[in-house]
């Protein structure tokens, strides 16, 4: 698929990683900076937007009220109420935030002119629909029982919570059948080499 674009792109190209919890898309985002690639993590721009656009401040404080900031910033024990509350909100905080986040993503990248590509990682990119605005997807797949062992490491939460989440979220095969590439960071097969190849064809 990425080959059949290649020829129409004058720019660096805006290449996405995802996967689901655990599955190390984190890890893999480190190879390819260690390689020289810039990337955009679209959840800490998230947060730092939040608090900072002051067009996201206006709109949260008009849906969510007063007490969504406190001296300036998030009140996350706030919203996770109202979002514990009303599972629609979520929705609505979406629609806020990630238009935002994607111009913010496309103003970063057009500063990346040195660059062959750029990565931008996100959780939530096929669910936010931002993946139709990059030139090739990057899917970071693992077994359902590594993945819950590494976030169980990594956050200290139990296994049923691990699970919930993980069912919470997109099916992994929904995914992979979106991506153009699929790197397997299953513990057996090295994601270096996987990332390398890849690097090798972006560049």
């Amino acid at each position: 698929m990425f080959e059949q674009k290649i020829d129409k792109i004058k720019r660096p190209y805006r290449i996405g990683i995802t996967g689901g919890i655990g599955s190390g898309k984190t890890t893999v985002c480190q190879i390819f900076e260690s390689l020289g690639i810039p990337i955009y993590y679209a959840d800490y721009w998230a947060k730092w937007l939040i608090e900072n656009d002051e067009k996201i401040v206006a709109e949260m404080v008009q849906a969510f009220g007063a007490g969504t900031y406190v001296d300036g910033k998030y009140n996350r024990a706030y919203i996770a109420d109202i979002v514990f509350k009303d599972k629609s909100k979520l929705a609505q905080i979406n629609a806020i935030v990630h238009p935002a986040v994607e111009q913010h993503s496309q103003n970063w990248h057009a500063q990346q002119t040195h660059a062959p590509y750029t990565i931008k990682e996100a959780a939530l990119m096929i669910e936010s629909g931002s993946h139709q605005y990059l030139d090739g997807l990057i899917v970071v797949t693992a077994p359902e029982e590594v993945r819950i062992a590494r976030v169980m490491a990594r956050d200290g939460s139990d296994e049923n919570a691990v699970r919930n989440r993980i069912a919470n979220q997109m099916p992994e095969s929904q995914k992979v059948a979106l991506a153009d590439w699929v790197i397997e960071n299953d513990g057996k097969r090295g994601i270096v080499p996987q990332a390398w190849t890849l690097h090798q064809i972006l560049k």
